[in-house]
């Protein structure tokens, strides 16, 4: 069904959650339960999700003995090789409380450019759909080069989203809603929703690095909607904490309206994400 408003989320169809490393990785793995209860609750219901998860690399750091993300693209990639694994037995773990079984789906830019493998993609995660296994999609790492890596999973999240006709991408971050300045800033105001052609010119999402162990922030996020946004997906920026919240359709966090004439998905990825 089309997710139109934030509310139908509580009832629809086929669902991309994204969670950043921030979120899950350290000391805040604590959190991985609960955005799985979430999820399996929407699972429980009949809903088809897709996890978009970052923290390959973060989940990988403390066994490499690195305290800060590394800059190099091998060290990066031999932490995502060991973290990937850790990352996907800890939510297995988490789902098997649920009888819910996880499958790995790791991909690079290049394989949503290229049409077989764009269609090998999708028609993998349609079958694990229907087998009612969650898929959990992250970049792989291990493979990607600087130049063709999507730069953040929120990127990735908009583009899985298309590619598989998401109804709803539900992007979760460190904050309860976007806001029009950075909310440490003075005069900052969350912004509940926005709607599909909204002039966002006059606002100030701030940088896309935010911590040591990932990239991404408020800006990721609202280019990635914008993208999603645009091809007919209704997308809710909101705080992990508040996962079950938002896949129950509560008001929280910050909405966008999907295109009422949605644009013609294109055959790869936009190399451009505008805000």
């Amino acid at each position: 069904m089309s997710v139109a408003v934030r509310a139908d989320l509580a009832s629809a169809r086929r669902i991309v959650v994204k969670v950043g490393s921030s979120s899950i990785s350290g000391e805040s793995s604590w959190r991985i339960p609960v955005i799985v209860k979430a999820i399996a609750d929407a699972h429980r219901r009949g809903a088809e999700v897709l996890l978009v998860s970052s923290g390959a690399i973060a989940t990988g750091m403390p066994f490499l003995e690195l305290e800060t993300r590394p800059t190099d693209l091998a060290t990066q990639q031999a932490a995502a090789a060991v973290g990937q694994n850790v990352l996907v037995f800890r939510y297995q773990e988490a789902l098997r409380p649920f009888r819910i079984v996880a499958g790995q789906v790791l991909l690079t830019a290049g394989d949503l450019e290229n049409a077989t493998s764009r269609s090998n993609a999708k028609r993998a995660i349609e079958r694990l759909l229907g087998l009612r296994i969650l898929p959990i999609v992250n970049e792989n790492d291990t493979v990607a080069t600087q130049e063709i890596r999507f730069g953040d999973n929120d990127r990735l999240a908009a583009l899985v989203a298309r590619l598989v006709e998401a109804d709803a991408l539900v992007l979760l971050s460190d904050i309860a809603s976007l806001y029009t300045h950075p909310p440490s800033e003075p005069g900052a105001e969350p912004l509940d929703v926005i709607a599909h052609d909204a002039d966002l010119s006059g606002l100030e999402f701030g940088a896309t690095v935010v911590n040591s162990v990932g990239t991404g922030g408020a800006a990721t996020k609202v280019s990635a909607a914008r993208l999603a946004a645009a091809s007919g997906i209704g997308v809710l920026v909101t705080s992990a904490d508040l996962v079950a919240q938002a896949l129950a359709g509560d008001r929280v966090g910050t909405w966008f309206e999907p295109a009422p004439r949605p644009e013609v998905v294109a055959t790869g990825p936009v190399d451009t994400l505008s805000q």
